[in-house]
């Protein structure tokens, strides 16, 4: 069966925070089984490399920490394009920037999925740590949750 969604968590876990979109990834690749459609990869930093992961794909969700002026721990999900209109998104994450070139560059090669979502969480800390900050770790439950909710409504 083609796997035709992928789940890519972003982030360095060697900077507390900034590594939880890779911590949930690998979280939620032990619910792998129960989304057969989909492949969950861990892309730490990201770069022109996330340009392959996402090629043939139906549906992208992006997970990754991100600079948003919500309280830390808060998680919201949006689209490429509210980063885009709104700029007050815009340059909060530590790829972010490359991230919204990388999907630019799909869409021109005609390989962008038809569907992203970007879950960003914000951080407490980006500080050189293994650990999440207690905030992050507390609500970690409810960021696994909330993404297979997300991964639910595809139809296999």
């Amino acid at each position: 069966m083609k796997k035709t969604v992928i789940v890519i968590g972003l982030g360095n876990t060697l900077m507390s925070d900034e590594g939880v979109g890779v911590r949930v990834v690998q979280r939620l690749s032990d619910f792998a089984g129960e989304f057969p459609l989909v492949d969950f990869v861990d892309a730490g930093a990201g770069g022109m490399s996330i340009l392959h992961l996402i090629r043939d794909k139906d549906k992208t969700i992006f997970i990754d920490c991100a600079k948003m002026g919500e309280e830390p721990g808060d998680i919201r999900k949006f689209t490429p394009q509210e980063i885009k209109s709104t700029k007050a998104i815009a340059h909060q994450s530590l790829h972010e920037a490359d991230l919204i070139k990388v999907i630019n560059l799909a869409r021109q090669l005609g390989q962008c999925p038809a569907e992203i979502i970007i879950f960003g969480i914000e951080p407490q800390s980006v500080e050189p740590g293994c650990e999440l900050s207690k905030i992050l770790a507390d609500r970690f439950d409810e960021y696994v949750t909330m993404i297979r909710e997300e991964l639910s409504k595809i139809i296999y």
